[in-house]
């Protein structure tokens, strides 16, 4: 019987870090199966050496204690099963690998393995199969690590490497989204918050009283009586007076005429409503005005031409009471807008009418002057006084005639003719005496000619001024007509009624136009920042 060979006591030396290659092994001589005076028929045939055999070797309690991984175990199997070994389990390969002085885990073995697993033919043909490789045991120091290497392969390093790099990238995502949401909470919802609560459980509702009116000319159209005035469309041509109507309601007059009237301050200065909205009592104008175009609304529809108000109080009876002021102050408004217009042009028919009326009284007292100093009726006269010349060379030719007839006689009656003769020179004295009295002055006064003219020509200007008169009477008639067409009249088509229900504040509402406008402003912010950072970086 044949002794087998005393199994020699080894450390392997595993490389100090899982970077150092395996490659540090010293490389044993080459060797056949048959030259392995380890290998004998034994082997072959499944024997197991005894412990006691293997005293001065590693024991598998020890190997357990290497921690192993599951995969070193089964290439240590494969590597025993390689070199011809029957190992009762993984852990008996690698003490049955070492014992044979051969390091299961070193790189050369497992790529003779892996080419070994690839031809499956040159494992078949185990006498034409090189020479296995002799592994000696390198003495070491007994304080270095004298573990197998637990190094991965190439590929594997790799995969470590990009998952611990995906890791590191989703984790420094992950603190960015949580950055980004700690700033989103800050600046956006945090404010929405703040202003949703200020909205549903502070804010004081306002009822709010709608209405609407409209301005309208006297005759329904356009402002003058006459021309393209009258084509216009009645919102057209109303349209200034409507537009100067809001801009009075909107005025700071208009407020203090309200403060005057229904105390609009007081009202708004009351504790119960909402800091934000109310106002102090020593506030100015200033900011009486600001809170009175917060809460009084008017628009202007040029379409239609109709005026809407809205009037927004904490008391629905107040916020109607106001709107009829300003109802009020509107009509009132609308008056005094139109009234200079109309008196303008009513008093330039009345001044032009008055003025007529004094020319044609100084015609008329000229011409009763002229009567008084002179004939009455000087046409008549000159009438009766040629009445009389007719009458006078009448009796004259008749005189003449009967003279002629008796100087025509041989022996004309001296008598007769004496009396004619005196006759026809008393008739023609009494022609030249009444033809004066039509071209000559008598008496210190003109002749009856000169005021005839005089008459005749006072008649004409007492007869113009007459005819103007009349145009004035008729201009000054046409002009009231006229002006009560340029009247205005506010037509209020939506009475003021109080509400029963709040109108404001619109919670839901301003809370989503809250988030919003913070969104906008933290978009903005975030943009400048980011762009600021880019430029300064590069």
């Amino acid at each position: 019987m044949t002794t087998k060979p005393k199994a020699r006591k080894f450390r392997i030396k595993r490389s100090p870090t899982a970077t150092q290659p395996r490659e540090a092994y010293p490389q044993p001589h080459e060797v056949t199966q048959q030259d392995d005076p380890s290998t004998g028929s034994q082997a072959h045939a499944g024997e197991v050496s005894s412990s006691a055999e293997v005293s001065t070797g590693q024991s598998i309690g020890e190997i357990r204690q290497e921690g192993l991984t599951g995969r070193q175990l089964r290439m240590a199997r494969r590597v025993a099963q390689k070199h011809g070994l029957a190992p009762t389990s993984d852990f008996d390969a690698v003490r049955l690998l070492r014992a044979k002085g051969i390091d299961p885990f070193q790189r050369a073995n497992i790529l003779e393995l892996v080419v070994a697993d690839k031809t499956p033919k040159q494992t078949e043909s185990r006498e034409v199969a090189p020479p296995a490789k002799v592994q000696l045991p390198q003495t070491v120091p007994t304080g270095t690590q004298t573990m197998p290497s637990t190094e991965l392969n190439p590929a594997e390093r790799r995969n470590e490497e990009i998952m611990r790099i995906q890791r590191d990238i989703g984790k420094r995502r992950r603190r960015k989204l949580m950055l980004l949401v700690s700033r989103l909470m800050a600046f956006v919802l945090l404010p929405t918050l703040v202003a949703g609560y200020y909205y549903y459980v502070i804010a004081t509702p306002m009822y709010s009283t709608k209405s609407e009116f409209l301005i309208l000319s006297a005759d329904g159209g356009g402002g003058g009586g006459g021309g393209l005035g009258g084509l216009l469309p009645s919102q057209f041509a109303t349209g200034q007076d409507a537009i100067a109507t809001q801009s009075y309601l909107l005025s700071k007059d208009a407020m203090l005429r309200l403060d005057a009237d229904v105390h609009f301050r007081d009202h708004f200065s009351q504790p119960w409503i909402d800091p934000i909205q109310r106002l102090s009592p020593d506030a100015s104008n200033e900011k009486a005005y600001k809170v009175y175009k917060k809460f009084v609304k008017i628009g202007y529809d040029p379409t239609e031409g109709v005026l809407r108000m809205e009037v927004a109080t904490a008391d629905p009876q107040i916020s109607a009471a106001f709107s009829e002021k300003l109802i009020a102050y509107a009509e009132n408004r609308v008056d005094e807008l139109s009234q200079r217009k109309r008196q303008d042009a009513v008093r330039t028919a009345i001044e032009s009418l008055d003025q007529a009326k004094a020319e044609r009284r100084a015609a008329q007292e000229r011409m009763v002057t002229l009567q008084e100093g002179s004939v009455l009726d000087p046409e008549g006269e000159i009438g009766n006084i040629r009445q009389l010349i007719g009458n006078v060379e009448l009796q004259l030719q008749e005189k003449q005639l009967a003279l002629n007839t008796q100087l025509g006689n041989s022996r004309p009656n001296r008598a007769k003719v004496q009396a004619l003769t005196g006759e026809v020179a008393v008739l023609q004295t009494e022609l030249e005496k009444q033809r004066a009295r039509l071209t000559q002055a008598t008496g210190g006064h003109s002749s009856l000619a000169s005021q005839t003219a005089d008459i005749q020509m006072a008649q004409a200007d007492l007869a113009t001024a007459d005819l103007v008169l009349q145009s004035a009477l008729e201009n000054k008639r046409q002009s009231e007509i006229q002006a009560n067409k340029q009247v205005r009249y506010l037509t209020v088509s939506v009475r003021p009624v109080a509400s029963q229900d709040a109108s404001y504040p619109r919670a839901f509402e301003n809370t989503i136009l809250a988030f919003l406008i913070f969104a906008g402003i933290y978009l903005m912010i975030s943009l400048t920042a980011s762009i600021l950072r880019e430029q300064v970086s590069s």
